[in-house]
């Protein structure tokens, strides 16, 4: 049985029944190690560092026992690592690639190489680590990034220190980019130190080892636990953290506040070329850092480990706004931050031309990711909310560096040309071009409400498959909470709204902002139905269907094009109506003229805000019985007194009269929806019917 260890630094999650179920399964217990290891981000952030582990197989020909290595795969995460994501392959064919090794200045064949490796033929890709995990013997070994053994590693006298802490136990190699050449440089840093424990490598992570998969997972916390006390023992002691405090932080409440203001106006400047998707952080970790006196040292001086800076760019931009300034005027924030951002691309374009070679991919997107706020937090923009968030915490490690280093030593970042040699690499473009195509509203950022209705669920639902981040709005807070755990993380967020109070809707639209940066789609899904004739539609019927369906929209259209505008960036706002607003249907005079209020305020608005780039629809369902909560209640009853016919009677009444014969559901409304966002991309100030077709409330 072993013991649970203390540690003040690190986690110790081992779990020695959870291990002892597994049995002598090794690469079991080696992604089980992986997954303890990824659950804390102070040791590696997403998809930052490889585990593996060396088993004796049978050879599939021969029977004979041969040495297998499992080590996880190109692009995997060792926080959610599986048996699907690692790669399987013969230790000693890896090992015969020194014999046709050519030198460093061909590199990058040898990653095809490893394919004529493979033991196991359903292997994810090879990863360009392989070479240096085949080439230790160790049974199991981790390759991490903590941010207490990359501070050492980055510290102006890093090598020193590590024979500080460590004497002759652990090794050291200079900086150089992972590859094959450098997993020679370990095994000869083996050779030489035979009875070290594990290696740190400069500017870049630790390599460390264990006889078993428990003995390697105890042995990297406790040299990641050495060098996070050596660190918290000298850290503001000769002088403060980062050099001390130079801006105070606003409250929380009005950090957000600025936050929302300011993100719209950020996400626009950082979608210049493709639209990107914004996530915000006041994390302590993050303030006591853009508050500093320190940084406009350091921030210019980029990260130092590939892992950081290919997710967040060589630099930040840090802002030179006051954390109280005045937000509300967004043309003059504007005009203020635009040149901050042109110096940026340009400065982009210069590390770009001075460091490329004759076969680098063309320049990327040189806009910013990461944007800093004195007094406020930190901005992060990416292709996607996961990206943004991972950019996020891999900053906010970089970070940690910055402040270890410093307490220790001096911080040191990689030269710009090893660094351009890392985001450019040849092998990287490949993997960026295996990535599977973006969805048709990857980017895009919608608020959908009436979202835990049928039509509303249905419609968020659609916008998310199809890539769109969305914020759920609705009345109940319960529902929400059902649908955004059925999206999952990094998808949706969700926010209770009433659409007829202004300030509700104001608070929804922050919760987006907050969530995702801004706002490209709204869909007005909100709704009620009230079926009374003339006599009995008294005036509070009235006034409830003004307000949610008209007032609303207006209100949602008003608040959003307000965000759309600090983007710069187009929207679409899309109203869902009914074929009621078209046709005089009996029994209806509340809901008909509210829902034909509804579709002539899109008209208007779509001839008001064509010219910039803002798209404005109808879509008018007919009949959605199937799974709609307007059908469970009164409405229902007043329709079928309408038609002379039974409750249990409408599904059928509805699916016979339209021209189809078809039974409108709330998935058809969804499509619908993203027919205007996705196919009809030149379409305003159009009615598109979703009703089976109903002769009667044809538009032309």
């Amino acid at each position: 049985m072993q013991e649970v260890q203390t540690f003040n630094h690190v986690n110790f999650l081992w779990d020695e029944e959870h291990a002892s179920s597994l049995g002598d399964d090794q690469v079991a217990l080696f992604l089980y190690r992986s997954n303890i290891l990824g659950a804390d981000l102070r040791i590696t952030n997403y998809g930052g560092g490889n585990t593996s582990c060396k088993t004796i197989e049978k050879h599939p020909l021969t029977k004979e026992d041969v040495e297998v290595m499992w080590v996880k795969g190109s692009g995997g995460d060792i926080g959610t690592l599986t048996r699907s994501g690692i790669a399987g392959l013969y230790t000693d064919r890896i090992r015969s690639l020194k014999n046709v090794y050519r030198g460093i200045e061909h590199e990058d064949e040898m990653v095809a190489l490893f394919y004529h490796c493979l033991y196991d033929l359903d292997s994810r890709a090879p990863s360009i680590d392989t070479a240096l995990h085949g080439l230790l013997p160790f049974k199991h070994i981790d390759h991490l990034h903590p941010d207490a053994l990359i501070a050492i590693a980055a510290a102006k006298n890093g090598k020193e220190i590590t024979k500080e802490i460590w004497g002759d136990k652990m090794g050291w190699v200079p900086w150089q980019r992972p590859g094959f050449d450098l997993g020679l440089q370990l095994e000869k840093c083996l050779n030489d130190n035979p009875e070290i424990r594990g290696i740190v490598l400069g500017s870049h992570g630790l390599f460390t080892w264990g006889e078993t998969s428990y003995d390697c997972y105890l042995n990297s916390l406790e040299v990641i636990e050495m060098a996070s006390e050596y660190i918290a023992e000298r850290e503001g002691k000769d002088r403060p953290v980062f050099g001390g405090e130079k801006v105070k932080s606003l409250p929380e409440d009005k950090r957000r506040t600025q936050a929302t203001l300011l993100a719209p106006i950020l996400r626009g400047f950082c979608s210049s070329h493709k639209d990107m998707i914004g996530h915000y952080t006041d994390d302590s970790r993050v303030l006591q850092f853009v508050n500093s006196h320190d940084l406009e040292k350091l921030a210019p001086l980029g990260t130092s480990c590939p892992d950081h800076f290919l997710r967040t760019k060589i630099k930040p931009l840090v802002l030179d706004l006051s954390p109280n300034e005045d937000l509300t005027d967004h043309e003059s924030i504007k005009a203020k931050l635009a040149p901050a951002f042109t110096q940026y691309r340009a400065d982009y374009a210069v590390y770009y031309d001075n460091c490329k070679h004759p076969n680098s991919p063309p320049m990327r997107d040189p806009n910013p990711v990461v944007i800093l706020y004195p007094g406020v937090g930190m901005f992060t923009f990416a292709k996607n909310k996961q990206t943004a968030r991972v950019a996020a915490e891999f900053y906010t490690n970089a970070i940690n560096v910055m402040r270890g280093a410093e307490a220790i030593s001096e911080y040191t970042s990689l030269p710009r040309q090893e660094a351009f040699d890392i985001e450019y690499w040849l092998l990287e473009e490949d993997k960026l071009k295996r990535q599977p195509p973006e969805k048709p509203l990857s980017r895009k950022i919608a608020v959908v409400t009436g979202a835990a209705g049928g039509i509303g669920r249905a419609i968020a639902e659609k916008l998310a498959l199809e890539g769109a981040n969305v914020l759920l709005s609705d009345l109940t807070e319960e529902n929400l909470k059902e649908i955004d755990a059925e999206l999952g993380r990094d998808v949706s967020a969700y926010a209770v709204a009433d659409v007829s109070k202004e300030s509700s809707i104001e608070a929804m639209y922050e919760a987006a902002i907050l969530a995702f940066g801004g706002v490209d789609i709204i869909v007005h899904s909100a709704g009620l139905a009230i079926s009374k004739p003339l006599a009995e539609t008294e005036s509070k019927d009235w006034e409830l269907l003004q307000n949610v369906l008209v007032k609303g929209q207006f209100l949602l259209a008003q608040k959003g094009v307000q965000i759309m505008r600090k983007q710069g960036t187009g929207g679409n706002i899309i109203s869902i109506a009914s074929k009621n607003g078209l046709v005089s249907g009996p029994n209806n005079v509340g809901y008909g003229t509210a829902k034909a209020a509804q579709q002539h305020m899109s008209r208007l608005l779509a001839a008001e805000l064509g010219s910039e780039g803002i798209r404005v629809n109808t879509v008018n369902p007919d009949g959605v019985i199937v799974g709609s909560k307007i059908w469970e209640g009164e409405w229902a009853e007043g329709r079928a007194k309408a038609y002379g016919i039974n409750v249990d009677e409408l599904p059928a009444h509805y699916a016979k009269r339209n021209l189809l014969n078809e039974i409108i559901l709330p998935a058809d409304i969804a499509d619908g929806v993203f027919a205007f966002l996705a196919v009809a991309k030149k379409s305003t100030g159009n009615i598109l019917n979703v009703d089976g077709g109903m002769a009667s409330a044809f538009v032309r």
